[in-house]
């Protein structure tokens, strides 16, 4: 392994990071959005098995979440600060008030119904929302448990959690911010290391060695890929595929593997697409047709991120970015960029869509806020000189943090392809 890799962090220290962090998102990105939203109290209802998206950014690493879950947040106000309350058996370690000791799963319903009535909330959130999928966590068997619990008064003050689960979601801590470019490089590190002759040996390794190989080093290095897939493919020239036939997936020198990849890791997403070169006998680059296409990819990189304007949404950034890129003559260029953090696809807004170059509704209309992260996902298609003329798309994907100073990328990003 390489020296990086070995900075992994073992479990425990892990924990620790997380749950210091956790400790901070509580302290300080919850009040700040609760209030932003105008919400009182905030219920977040969920069963083992079958956990709220927002309910597990909530809990310690070293936990267990047995049975019926419940969170109840009140805003007491500047002064008292939000209550944070845990009515299930799971350990939350300090991070919560527990004002019940419980043993059995019925009293639950009625310990909420005596603390909401207590606590007289004018606006309280559920989550339950249509544009952003992991404010939606809240069952039907449960609301209505939640409604059947109680006073009609209380269910009538029932509003979304859509943008408070938004601004949670999407909003970094100062900290997170300061990981982010740790683990991103670790993200880098280990796809360095797949897209190289230490996995890839031209003429044997196919595609699905490598996805596969991939999932292992990852397993190996103690990191989570951020989808169980893994995206790898070739990109060869027509006279490659006439010579070795459409069916073929063998690595061969003189083509190129594009990867879509990433990590799961202190519970910050990396989402990354990737290119490397297997140089033929006696060359020691890619086609300098290729080159060029890459540098027109990054270019369209950089115009997003200038068009990444706090309060723009997503629709907005789209249309000003591919504007600019078309002025400048890129041909088919394409932007399909989203927020990469807690989660991997949400919850920011959506700029662009791979079958929407346009206008996205619901996810496109969302707008831009401080303290996020992205990344910048484009592509650039080009006439390749040294294929005879043969169009390829470039897609490129880099991991960008959004704070006052602007839009950068987190770990510096692909300006050159891996050669192998």
């Amino acid at each position: 392994m390489s020296q990086l890799a070995n900075q992994i962090l073992p479990i425990k220290k892990r924990a620790e990071v997380v749950n210091r962090i956790l400790r901070k998102r509580l302290d300080t990105i919850l009040p700040q959005v609760m209030r932003e939203t105008g919400i009182d109290m905030w219920l977040i209802i969920c069963n083992e098995d079958n956990l709220d998206p927002v309910f597990n950014s909530m809990i310690p690493m070293d936990t267990w979440t047995p049975v019926l879950q419940m969170l109840v947040f009140f805003d007491r106000g500047e002064e008292e600060g939000v209550e944070r309350i845990n009515l299930s058996r799971t350990d939350m370690h300090d991070l919560y008030d527990v004002p019940y000791v419980v043993k059995v799963p019925e009293p639950q319903w009625g310990w909420l119904r005596d603390i909401v009535v207590a606590r007289d909330p004018q606006r309280i959130a559920i989550n339950e929302a249509e544009v952003i999928w992991a404010a939606d966590g809240l069952t039907v068997t449960l609301k209505k448990r939640l409604v059947d619990t109680l006073p009609k008064k209380y269910v009538d003050r029932f509003v979304s959690g859509e943008d408070l689960t938004r601004r949670w979601l999407e909003t970094l801590t100062e900290e997170e911010m300061e990981l982010y470019p740790y683990v991103v490089s670790v993200a880098k590190d280990t796809h360095r290391t797949i897209l190289s002759r230490q996995h890839i040996t031209p003429g044997v390794t196919t595609i699905d060695d490598l996805k596969w190989d991939y999932l292992q080093l990852c397993t190996d290095r103690g990191l989570t890929p951020n989808t169980p897939f893994a995206s790898f493919s070739l990109v060869r020239s027509n006279e490659m595929q006439e010579k070795y036939g459409p069916d073929d997936t063998t690595i061969r020198p003189g083509d190129f593997v594009h990867c879509d990849i990433g990590i799961y890791y202190l519970r910050l997403y990396t989402d990354h697409h990737l290119w490397a070169y297997v140089l033929r006998e006696g060359e020691t680059d890619a086609p300098e047709g290729f080159k060029k296409l890459m540098a027109e990819t990054n270019r369209l990189e950089d115009i997003l991120l200038e068009e990444m304007v706090q309060g723009r949404t997503g629709n907005e950034i789209l249309r000003a970015s591919l504007a600019r890129a078309r002025e400048e003559g890129m041909m088919n260029p394409r932007v399909f960029s989203h927020s990469c953090g807690l989660l991997i696809h949400e919850p920011g807004p959506l700029i662009g869509h791979p079958h929407e170059q346009e206008n996205w509704a619901g996810r496109g209309d969302v707008e831009l806020n401080y303290n996020s992260s992205f990344v910048a996902e484009v592509s650039v298609d080009a006439a390749i000189p040294e294929w005879g003329g043969q169009v390829v798309r470039m897609p490129l994907e880099e991991q960008v943090l959004f704070t006052r100073e602007g839009a950068e990328y987190i770990a510096g990003r692909q300006t050159a392809f891996y050669l192998i």
